[in-house]
């Protein structure tokens, strides 16, 4: 992963206020670090063109519209090198929220959401375990997510 020296202490303080808000106007950014919004919007789009930023999205609580089930599967392939196909297949399942290649016993771990546990045993049986190279999965319910936050980019 590469690491860009062009990057400052003021890229990094517009980051560190729009992962707090990410509904911040760039004129209220602009003032909070004492630049114009002109000038974080020329930064914003220096960061997108590096891919530090990858875009933005709206967050929401998946139980409130009635996803009550988070859970995750470490994922047994029959060989390591079915990754890319099983992670490509695995990227087709709306449920499936996010997707990693790990070291240790499994191949892949990743998070799935859903309803309810039906709902949860039919994404499982009927897709998940359905996929060709996956040998069998493992499945950890998730009673609660205490926090999901982003890294601290600044001290402040």
């Amino acid at each position: 992963m590469q690491k860009y020296s062009d990057i400052d202490s003021t890229d990094l303080r517009i980051l560190s206020l729009l992962i707090e808000n990410a509904a911040l106007p760039y004129t209220e950014i602009g003032k909070r670090v004492f630049v114009s919004g002109g000038t974080v919007h020329v930064r914003m789009k220096k960061m997108e063109q590096l891919g530090i930023v990858k875009g933005s999205q709206l967050l929401i609580d998946p139980t409130k519209l009635g996803w009550d089930i988070s859970a995750f599967l470490g994922v047994y392939l029959d060989k390591s090198s079915l990754y890319e196909e099983v992670a490509q297949e695995l990227e087709r399942i709306p449920e499936v929220v996010n997707i990693h290649y790990t070291t240790g016993i499994y191949s892949i771990f990743i998070k799935i959401v859903c309803r309810d546990t039906g709902h949860l045993r039919e994404i499982l049986h009927d897709k998940i375990q359905k996929v060709n190279g996956i040998q069998r999965t493992e499945t950890f319910i998730s009673l609660e997510e205490r926090i999901n936050r982003s890294i601290p980019l600044t001290d402040d």
